[in-house]
C-alpha cells in the first residue's frame, strides 16, 4: 500500500470518475514516483517485468515512463530513460527481444492535434538525440552509428502498449506493459514509407528477468499475481455504469401493466443483477502463493549487523514472502518523519528512530534538539553519525534513489 503522503488522491464519485476517464491522456497525476529521480536509468525498484497498467497516466505515476503522451522520455544532453512502443509507424518491426523504433517529429501537430500526417523530415534533435546517446558509440547526426559493444550502452525501460497489437504479436491485449531493459544497438536515417526522412533505432533486450511473453515470464507473472492494474474506483464505476445501462434498456422494453390495486410500483432493482463480466483488479502479493523476495548473503549479513534497527528489520523481513511488496514495506518502515521520503544518510537515534542527517541538521539549526519522531531529548551536542550499514542496504534495495539527494 502506497504511503498517503507520497500520493495525493482526489476522491471522485462514480459519474465524475467515468467522465474523468474519458480523457485519460489529459489528466494530471494523482500520485508521483519519488523513490528514484526522474532521470533514473534502469529498472524502478519494486516494479517487476510484466507489470501492466490500464492507462498511460498510471505508468507515469509508477515512474516507469513519466510523460503521459510522448513516446520517448529523456534529455537531449543526457540520454533516454524510457520509451513506449505503440506501433505508431507502419514500417516498425517488433521481434520481441529486439525491435526497430522510429524517432519523433516530422508531423504537423499545430493546434490541438495529437496525430498528424508526415509533412517534413525528422532530425536528430531533442528526444531523437537523447535516444541516440544511449548507443555506446560516438554521436553522428548525419549517418548514425552502431555500437561495437551494444550491452555497454545506457539502459532504456521499454513499455509496450496494446495499441501496437496491429503490428506486433508481442504487445499486450490490454493496457501498457513494462517489458524490461533494452539497449540501443544502432541508429540510422532512412526514407520511410511516409516518403520523408526518419530516424530508426534498433533496440535489443538486456534484462535478467524473463520477457513476459515467454513461458518463464508467464509463470513468473502468475507467481507474482500480476494482472492489469486499474485506477482506484475504476471497476466500481464501470460496474455502476453497466448496471444503469441495463436498467435503461429494461425500462424501455417494459410495457406498463395495470395492477388490480393500482398502487404497486416496480422498483429499479427488480430483476437487475450485478454485472458479472467486469474484471477484478489483482494486486501483487494479494492471495495465492507468490514468489518470495530473495536476499543476497551480503544483505542478510548487513541486516544482522544493523543491530539498532533489529525490531524494524524483523517486521520488514516478515513480508519477504510477498515478493515485490517487500520493497513497499521496506520503504514505509524506513521513511524519514521530516521529509516523508526514504531516509538518506540515515541517523539512527538513541530512541531507535531513523532520520535523514540533513533533516536532523535543519532541526538543530532551528534550535530543536529533540528527536523529530518522539521528542526524545538528544541534547545540543548530539553527534549525528550516519548509519552506514543501513545506507548500504537501502542503496542495494533501491538503486539510484540517492541520486540528486
Amino acid at each position: 500500500m502506497l504511503n498517503p503522503v507520497h500520493c495525493l488522491v482526489k476522491v471522485k464519485t462514480s459519474e465524475e470518475l467515468l467522465r474523468w476517464l474519458e480523457g485519460m491522456a489529459c489528466v494530471g497525476r494523482t500520485k508521483e514516483c519519488t523513490i528514484v529521480p526522474s532521470n533514473h536509468y534502469g529498472p524502478i525498484p519494486g516494479v517487476p517485468v510484466g507489470t501492466t497498467w490500464k492507462f498511460r497516466v498510471q505508468v507515469s505515476e509508477a515512474g516507469v515512463h513519466r510523460p503521459h503522451v510522448g513516446g520517448i522520455h529523456g534529455r537531449s544532453n543526457d540520454g533516454a530513460y524510457s520509451l513506449v512502443l505503440a506501433g505508431g509507424f507502419e514500417d516498425e518491426v517488433d521481434r520481441g527481444d529486439e525491435f526497430t523504433y522510429t524517432g519523433s517529429g516530422g508531423r504537423d501537430l499545430s493546434g490541438n492535434k495529437r496525430i498528424g500526417e508526415h509533412s517534413f523530415d525528422q532530425t536528430l534533435t531533442h528526444m531523437n538525440r537523447a535516444l541516440a546517446l544511449n548507443c555506446d558509440a560516438p554521436l553522428d547526426d548525419k549517418n548514425g552509428a552502431e555500437s561495437k559493444n551494444w550491452r555497454a550502452g545506457k539502459p532504456v525501460r521499454v513499455v509496450r502498449s496494446s495499441k501496437g497489437r496491429r503490428i506486433s504479436k508481442y504487445a499486450p491485449e490490454e493496457g501498457n506493459r513494462y517489458d524490461g531493459i533494452y539497449k540501443v544497438v544502432k541508429y540510422w536515417p532512412e526514407i520511410g514509407k511516409c516518403g520523408f526522412l526518419v530516424w530508426r533505432y534498433l533496440l535489443r533486450r538486456d534484462d535478467v528477468e524473463p520477457a513476459p511473453w515467454t513461458s518463464e515470464g508467464m509463470e513468473r507473472s502468475k507467481k507474482l499475481g500480476l494482472s492489469v492494474q486499474y485506477p482506484e474506483g475504476y471497476l466500481e464505476a464501470m460496474a455502476s455504469k453497466e448496471k444503469k445501462d441495463k436498467v435503461k434498456k429494461q425500462t424501455v422494453k417494459q410495457e406498463p401493466t395495470s395492477q388490480s390495486n393500482g398502487n404497486q410500483k416496480r422498483t429499479i432493482d427488480d430483476g437487475i443483477e450485478e454485472p458479472t463480466n467486469t474484471p477484478k483488479a489483482m494486486r501483487m502479493g494479494d492471495g495465492g502463493k507468490g514468489e518470495a523476495f530473495q536476499l543476497t548473503q551480503e544483505q542478510q549479513w548487513l541486516i544482522r549487523e544493523d543491530c539498532m534497527n533489529q525490531k524494524l528489520w524483523d517486521e520488514v523481513l516478515a513480508s519477504l514472502k510477498e515478493g515485490p511488496n517487500f520493497l513497499k514495506k521496506l520503504e514505509q518502515s524506513f521513511m524519514c518523519v521530516c521529509c516523508q521520503e526514504l531516509v538518506y544518510q540515515p541517523v539512527t537515534t538513541e530512541c531507535l528512530h531513523n532520520v535523514c542527517k540533513s533533516c536532523l541538521q535543519r532541526s538543530f539549526r532551528a534550535e530543536v534538539f529533540t528527536c523529530p519522531a518522539c521528542r526524545y531529548d538528544l541534547g545540543k551536542g548530539y553527534t549525528m553519525a550516519p548509519n552506514k550499514i543501513l545506507q548500504t542496504l537501502l542503496d542495494q534495495f533501491f538503486p539510484g534513489y540517492s541520486k540528486g539527494r
